[in-house]
Parts: structure tokens; sequence; C-alpha cells
């Protein structure tokens, strides 16, 4: 049951609501409330008149000023690359090989090769380039393609095995299981002896014929010792480290599949002082030749 509600002859009219006895009087809102309220209705169409606002198929209105985010860091940029076009100049005509002798200028180019580095390579190679299963760690010193700041240079502007630079770096192991080139057990074999030459092989009496389809198949490219070569890409296979395993499986899938990794060309996203600055950065990780 509800309760009475008393009403005062003095009281304002009430909106008809009540709860528990509780009715809520109708008082108009304060005038410098609702003109407060009619100024920013005004301002916001004033606001959207004048500045990029309302978007549309393709892009937002762009306002009667002309004015838009992007313009403004296009201009910082540009300011930027002006103020830093003199010692960009410099990273360029200087020898690659003399970048590292030259101590302020091989400080701009590892801190600009960093940034370069961070914006298109740590995808790939990760933030600390240490790589991934397929993609090259580039601390190490252990060089597919060689690892001269040159070669480092060559790499980055071509790419490898990519169908847009006529440069590109390009070899490609035969597929020897897929292609039918080897026998299922010769293939064992010579993973085996390829296993053996940097740890224990999974089946120590395949090593030896595995060498003879080593030498037979495998040792044009990765050498008689099987320490790679760098002109063609192959990698050494007697120093442990793997860019895609070296368990036994593994091996077998590289072996009867081959492998055929593909870097980008940067030629044609990158300017020649950004190129150079990336390969300086990268030779000093700590696996540059």
């Amino acid at each position: 049951m509800s309760k009475k509600v008393e009403i005062y002859k003095d009281d304002p009219e009430t909106t008809g609501h009540e709860w528990d006895g509780i009715q809520e009087f109708d008082n108009p809102m304060p005038r410098w409330w609702l003109w407060t309220f009619y100024a920013t209705i005004l301002w916001a169409v004033g606001y959207t008149i004048a500045y990029p606002a309302w978007p549309m198929i393709n892009a937002a209105t762009g306002g009667v000023l002309g004015w838009s985010s992007r313009s403004e860091v296009a201009a910082e940029i540009a300011a930027v690359d002006t103020a830093n076009a003199p010692v960009n100049a410099r990273l360029v005509q200087l020898d690659l090989a003399a970048i590292p002798d030259d101590p302020d200028l091989a400080g701009y180019a590892v801190s600009s090769g960093a940034a370069v580095f961070r914006t298109w390579c740590a995808q790939c190679h990760g933030s600390g380039a240490a790589g991934a299963k397929g993609y090259p760690n580039l601390l190490d010193d252990d060089w597919l393609w060689g690892g001269t700041i040159e070669d480092i240079h060559t790499s980055v502007s071509y790419g490898i095995r990519n169908q847009d630079s006529e440069d590109a770096r390009y070899s490609e192991m035969p597929a020897f299981g897929r292609d039918g080139l080897l026998a299922k057990d010769e293939i064992s074999q010579v993973v085996n002896y390829v296993m053996s030459l940097s740890g224990a092989a999974r089946t120590p009496e395949e090593v030896a014929p595995g060498q003879g389809v080593y030498v037979d198949n495998c040792a044009a490219c990765h050498g008689d010792a099987a320490g790679g070569d760098p002109t063609l890409g192959a990698p050494n296979l007697a120093d442990a480290i793997w860019l895609y395993g070296g368990d036994y499986d593994s091996l077998y899938e590289t072996v009867w599949n081959a492998r055929y990794g593909v870097m980008p060309n940067w030629d044609s996203r990158l300017s020649e002082a950004e190129i150079r600055a990336v390969s300086a950065y990268v030779h000093q990780l700590g696996g540059g030749e």
C-alpha cells in the first residue's frame, strides 16, 4: 500500500512519478546549463564543418580548413629528412666497409638502421634479430649468403629468391625425394651422415653409405667437408646451426621436399641511405664477418 504524499502549496509541479512515497519535482534546467549545452552543439557543428569529421566511403570529410593529422606528420617527417639530408648523403657516398671506421657516421647509421629494422625486418627476424624457424638468426656468424657489410647490403637490396628483382640472390635445392632423385633409404642414409657431422646420427650404421650419397649428390653445393658455399646460399652442414631444424625428421623433410625461403627486395621500398643504415646495424649485431 502506497504512503500518503503531502503536497505543499508552494511546491513546484511534479513529474507525476512516485516511488515509495517519493515524488520528483518538475524543476526546469538551470539557464547556465542550457546555454552551455546549446554552445556545445554549435561548437560541434562548427567543428564538423572546419575539420575532418564524417567518415565517408573512401575517406572522411576534409573540412574547410584543409587540416589533417596526416599532413602534420608528413610535414614533420619532411623536416626530419631535410635535417638528416647531409648525413644521409655522406652515408650513401662513403664506401660501405669504411662506415664502421667513422664513429659519428657509424653511430647515426646504427641508430637509424635499428629503426628501419624494427619497422621492416623484425616481423620475420624477430625484434632482437634472433630469427625463428625458417628465418635466419642475424646474431650469429652463420651466413647463407655471406656476412660482410657488402654481402648484407646486397641481400637487403635485392632479396632472396623473389620474383620482383632481377638481381635477387637465387639458388634452389633439388627436392630429392619428391622428384624421385633419391630413394627413401638413400635419403635416410644421407640424413644420418649429415647428422653425424655435428652430433650423433640416429642410425649409425647408415652413416658410411650416407657419405657416398652425400658425395654424389650434395657435395657440389655444400662442399666436400659440408662447410657450405655463400656464393650459392648453400648452408654449412657441419656447424650444428639449422634454419629449419637439425633433428632427423626435419632434415628428412628438407632433403625430400627441399626448402625455398623467400626474402623481398627492399630497394623498391627503402632509400639507399636506409638500406645502408640497416646493413650497418645488422653487421654490428655480433655476427658480421
